[in-house]
């Protein structure tokens, strides 16, 4: 058990039967009255952020979330399956739990499952991805009278901005925090 007064940022914890984990608090003590915690928490499962006010004696279940690297195998009807690179085991994941990593990652690539009790609710690709350029318009030399920059379709379906220089068919590296390019590989 953790008390609201031991909050800080990454902490994951339990309320209302929900796991959130603490994106920014404060401690606030007025000259009047008494203290409390002002917290901003996002849901571990469904992103949501909530900003909620608690007192500093208030107590909540510590969350574990464990992390799993996991290797993308296939997907079908729906499911998308992934290994355990370990025990050789797969699981089975839908598309709201693995839908963000989909715009990043192809098959056979290791990503990080996490779980919560045994229960697996999301997929985070690696921070940075090679991915080929399946579609994208040449680009013009000379032509630097406005952005220099053009839309591009990976080999995943997910679009992106990508230098006038970048060509159909090239690799490139994603950064896939901010969802941008990096570099021709």
């Amino acid at each position: 058990m953790i008390t609201a007064g031991d909050l800080r940022k990454g902490i994951t914890f339990e309320y209302e039967g929900k796991v959130y984990v603490v994106v920014d608090f404060l401690h606030v003590k007025p000259g009047k009255g008494a203290a409390f915690v002002r917290t901003k928490l996002k849901n571990v499962v469904t992103g949501q952020v909530i900003e909620k006010t608690f007192n500093p004696v208030e107590k909540f279940e510590k969350a574990i979330i464990e992390r799993k690297e996991m290797l993308y195998l296939y997907s079908d009807a729906g499911l998308y399956y992934f290994m355990d690179n370990e025990t050789y085991e797969q699981i089975p994941l839908n598309k709201d739990q693995v839908e963000d990593a989909l715009n990043f990652i192809t098959e056979n690539m290791t990503c990080t499952i996490q779980f919560y009790k045994g229960a697996a609710f999301s997929v985070e690709p690696p921070n940075f991805v090679e991915l080929n350029i399946v579609e994208c318009e040449p680009g013009i030399q000379g032509d630097t009278s406005k952005a220099s920059y053009k839309p591009a379709t990976l080999e995943t379906g997910y679009v992106i901005q990508v230098p006038l220089f970048v060509n159909n068919g090239e690799r490139i590296r994603v950064d896939t925090r901010t969802g941008t390019y990096m570099s021709r590989v």
